[in-house]
């Protein structure tokens, strides 16, 4: 029998074009004519900003890479040049896409649902009237045009702001010719301006306001050209945790030059005259590779006002209430609740309000010692927050362990963090060298059995905002083995320790990328020997080559494999004598799916983890995490239950071929099934599932 070699480089697909084939999945949804019209148009948006963050992160690396002379290849094959140039021809695909949705399909239309975006050429004579008095009463005053010349040289731009560069000519008051200016639109400058009422109302975004009326700038000049531009910077932080003293403080020194990093992508409109294109790619070292001339405005992240400013709710998804559990409806006592059994919640169908409720009640509960967070991301004026540093104040022992470097919240979080030690709270920032991702919060409460450990563990992070918009899991429970399990996680992360030995859970970077592979041989073991072997996983990223290849064996071995992956597959299902029995999937949807739950079939008696980590290298290897077992029969068949659902959706699922590439699941008969609808259906209907 001939060995098939899994690790050939066309058994891959490569991390990065699958990320912008993920963003073509989002951008599907606003060109989707079945999806509520102003939702068409946050899609896109989130299609932009993804898109954003891929180039100031991902590309921006690559591009380092590069100019350090770096070859390296990955499971795929690529070079780093091959990459960036695979990666230019289909971002320019994908930008043009996002310029044609908004042009040929968003904005007719929105202009036909009586929501008018204007341009100059759409204004009324009074329209025109109101603007010129706006932009000279509530924009010039704000503007700082700034000439070009030797004695003036190019501002500093910063990344993603609204520029222009503008071409003059004529004398200026000192009898200089002055082309080139540079004006520079503030943030505190609104992105929309709404027209009165009075005047037919509508919409003008403020680089038509400023198109239009710049020469107020200029006077006695000739303007000849008005053109929007905006730089993408590299916006990787860079800190050798084991160089530094301080992490906090290096971080605080990184993020004052964030900002301002290295140029990645220039965007300019398609009019921009060439000589104009070539002058500012000279001037930020990047090449017409690295320019994007788009048919419309410079950022349609900024479209995203729109959605919250058009009072329409008919155009938008129709609005729900997350239920309340009905074990914790039944019983607000939650300590006494999670005695009785563990709870499971599901959001953004059942309330996050008991994850606040559970700090609150442990920070005013007399009995509660001590309480131990994990902080990732929480959002401005976090409950969560607030009821720890309220624990703090009553005297209870408050351990935090903040991650300084979830990316784009540092600043954020070293403000909480701050606020935290000032109310007493020990504040940890994690293990040199390793992200905190784990999501973890412990309460040690003193009963007349003794101290009981109680346990909220969640597959998302502890931010009521993105618990409305996001899918996630998050188990309350006070096990013994696994409150102890998490006991020994924050021992290790506070103390100086050695590796705990766990007796429930998977924890990166020590057990968990192995006790994943044991548990995909066994499944293979058990296919080998005739018995049914089954894996059903649900994450964010599948990216980890070895796991990879731990797939492919197992699928040649017979095991029956579904994938749902929300983002990037690195893996490519139907590949004949290779993963001929592995398909993979993608829900992209009203709500971003976000849980990572890992089932293995265990001949009938299934196992099933909830986590924390996508699998990928960095999960695995460079972070803190935690998958944690769901021990609960009941909560067990429900889980089971959901991921039954999520494969049988033919209406907002894509399929993964062979190719790398996704194609839409085509709905079968007339019962088609969309498993967030049902989930969101079956909720309200019931008021909350039990267990």
């Amino acid at each position: 029998m001939t060995t098939i070699d899994l690790k050939l480089h066309q058994h891959f697909t490569n991390r990065e074009l699958s990320f912008l084939e993920f963003n073509q999945r989002v951008l599907a949804q606003a060109q989707d004519p079945h999806v509520p019209l102003l939702e068409r148009v946050r899609f896109l948006c989130i299609s932009c900003n993804n898109l954003d963050e891929f180039f100031e992160i991902r590309v921006a690396g690559l591009k380092q890479m590069h100019d350090a002379g770096a070859s390296q290849t990955g499971a795929d094959g690529l070079t780093v040049e091959a990459q960036l140039a695979a990666i230019h021809e289909r971002a320019l695909e994908l930008v043009q896409e996002q310029y044609a949705c908004l042009n040929e399909a968003l904005l007719p239309a929105l202009t036909a649902n009586g929501v008018q975006l204007l341009g100059t050429e759409d204004l009324s004579p009074a329209q025109k009237s109101w603007l010129r008095d706006y932009f000279h009463g509530e924009v010039e005053p704000v503007l700082s045009p700034l000439g070009l010349d030797p004695a003036r040289p190019f501002p500093r731009i910063q990344n993603k702001s609204l520029n222009f560069i503008v071409q003059l000519s004529g004398e200026d008051a000192f009898g200089r010719d002055s082309e080139l200016a540079i004006v520079q639109a503030p943030r505190s400058l609104p992105r929309i301006v709404e027209l009165p009422a009075t005047m037919g109302g509508g919409f003008v975004l403020l680089s038509t306001i400023v198109q239009a009326f710049v020469a107020m700038l200029f006077p006695g000049m000739d303007v000849r050209g008005c053109h929007p531009f905006r730089l993408t910077r590299n916006s990787d932080l860079f800190v050798d945790d084991e160089e530094v003293d301080d992490l906090r403080r290096a971080l605080e020194g990184e993020l004052a030059h964030r900002r301002y990093g290295a140029a990645v992508r220039l965007e300019t409109g398609v009019t921009c005259p060439a000589e104009i294109v070539d002058f500012l790619l000279e001037h930020f070292t990047l090449t017409r590779a690295d320019h994007h001339a788009v048919n419309g405005p410079v950022n349609l992240n900024r479209l995203s006002a729109l959605v919250d400013m058009v009072p329409r709710p008919d155009l938008k998804f129709p609005p729900f209430t997350p239920v309340l559990h009905r074990r914790i409806a039944a019983q607000p006592d939650l300590f006494t609740a999670i005695r009785h059994q563990d709870i499971l919640l599901h959001h953004p169908y059942q309330s996050f309000s008991p994850v606040l409720d559970f700090l609150r009640q442990a920070a005013a509960d007399p009995q509660v010692l001590a309480i131990k967070q994990t902080l990732y991301r929480t959002g401005a004026n976090s409950p969560i927050v607030d009821s720890l540093v309220a624990a703090a104040h009553a005297g209870k022992d408050v351990t935090v362990v903040v991650e300084l470097r979830a990316r784009f919240d540092e600043e954020a979080n070293i403000s909480l963090a701050t606020r935290l030690q000032e109310a007493g709270a020990h504040v940890m920032y994690g293990v040199v060298g390793y992200k905190t991702h784990a999501k973890l919060c412990l309460v040690v409460r003193r009963e007349p059995e003794g101290l009981r450990r109680y346990c909220h563990l969640g597959t998302g992070n502890y931010h009521q905002g993105t618990s409305r918009a996001y899918t996630d899991y998050g188990l309350f429970t006070c096990h013994e083995g696994i409150g102890s399990d998490v006991h020994e996680i924050f021992l290790q992360l506070t103390s100086i320790t050695r590796t705990p030995t766990l007796q429930h859970l998977l924890q990166s970077p020590f057990t968990m990328h192995a006790g994943l592979l044991a548990r995909i041989a066994r499944e293979a073991e058990l296919a080998r020997s005739g018995r049914k072997g089954r894996i059903i996983a649900k994450m964010n990223s599948l990216v980890d080559p070895e796991i990879i290849e731990a797939l492919y064996k197992a699928s040649g071995d017979g095991v029956q494999i579904d994938l749902i992956v929300r983002g990037v597959c690195c893996l490519r299902p139907g590949i004949p004598d290779v993963s001929e029995n592995i398909r993979v999937r993608s829900i992209i949807g009203r709500f971003l799916e976000h849980p990572r739950v890992y089932c293995f079939g265990n001949d009938n008696k299934a196992e099933i983890f909830c986590s924390s980590a996508d699998w990928m290298e960095r999960n695995f290897f460079r972070r803190v995490e935690a998958a944690f077992p769901i021990l609960d029969p009941g909560i067990r068949d429900r889980l089971l239950s959901d991921l039954e659902l999520y494969l049988r959706d033919d209406m907002q699922a894509w399929q993964l071929g062979p190719d790398g590439r996704f194609s839409r699941v085509s709905p079968i008969g007339e019962g088609t099934v969309s498993a967030q609808q049902q989930l969101l259906e079956r909720y309200t209907a019931q008021g909350a599932l039990n267990p």
